[in-house]
């Protein structure tokens, strides 16, 4: 039983992780702070302003919190400039961290978010550290209008992800969060099963009852797609780099880390297309 008298602090709580994860720690009983810009949070939890390159909202988040879900906001390139400092402001309140990190890091200590990683190891506060694969997610918000528009358009060659759904990871760090016993550990999250765009595209097209279907573009012309469509070009040359690894087999393994974490098998592409299909359907603007 955790401590009443302590909080859980959730950056990011407003983002498709953060929402859930703040969802499922209320349902346990927890006492939780939602981080975001905004301040609002979802019923039950406690709301605060936080901006993750504003340290002038920092401390108030921190006040009282005993464990801490870090994540890095979408739309940010500058991971360990952002990460670092807040993993030192946790580690010095001596705060248990659950860090959404990203899988493959672990294979250069160079790669940004390994290097985080490693400060979080050596900053000696408890600490877990979550990999998860490609989110399943991302085909009804970074892909959306290519499913709207009956093409799915990204630089991933013939290369397959085991795809994870969000509410996954969010159980996976729920888990993490309040059980100490995996402390110290890092867990590779995965879906249970590797499948290639063409895959993806298939199990929405037969979902929606319209045609959706994979293309594989290059590098550029991914880049010239994302900034036409808004994205800033120097975020969608980020999106475009991690492509690479997919390409090359690297997201294709598949764990057990999810059943470890939570007790039970992380939901497939199909159940995520299935319960998303609104989402997936929503008509372009």
């Amino acid at each position: 039983m955790s401590d009443s008298r302590k909080k859980i602090l959730v950056l990011g709580a407003n983002g498709n992780v953060g929402r859930a994860l703040v969802e499922q720690l209320v349902a346990q009983g927890e006492s939780v702070r939602a981080a975001s810009r905004n301040g609002q949070a979802p019923a039950g939890a406690e709301g605060v302003v936080f901006d993750h390159t504003d340290p002038s909202t920092h401390a108030a988040a921190l006040d009282g919190v005993d464990r801490a879900f870090l994540m890095l906001p979408t739309g940010h390139v500058n991971v360990a400039e952002v990460l670092l400092p807040l993993v030192r402001a946790l580690a010095d309140r001596r705060i248990k961290v659950v860090f959404q990190s990203v899988l493959g890091v672990d294979a250069d200590d160079q790669i940004p978010y390994r290097q985080v990683e490693l400060a979080l190891i050596a900053s000696g506060t408890p600490h877990v550290i979550l990999r998860p694969n490609w989110f399943a997610d991302n085909f009804h918000t970074f892909w959306l209008s290519g499913v709207q528009q009956g093409v799915i358009a990204v630089p991933a060659g013939e290369g397959r992800s085991s795809f994870i759904d969000t509410r996954d990871i969010a159980a996976s760090a729920a888990a993490a969060l309040t059980n100490p016993a995996f402390e110290g550990q890092a867990f590779n999250l995965t879906g249970p099963q590797a499948l290639g765009y063409a895959d993806a595209a298939a199990l929405i097209s037969e979902a929606l009852g319209r045609p959706v279907r994979y293309a594989a573009v290059s590098d550029d012309d991914f880049v010239q797609g994302l900034v036409g469509a808004g994205v800033p070009a120097v975020y969608a040359g980020f999106l475009a780099s991690i492509f690479y690894p997919v390409r090359e087999g690297w997201t294709a393994g598949v764990s057990d880390a999810v059943q470890t974490l939570t007790g039970r098998a992380p939901r497939s592409l199909a159940q995520y297309v299935a319960d998303h299909v609104a989402d997936l359907g929503q008509a372009a603007a």
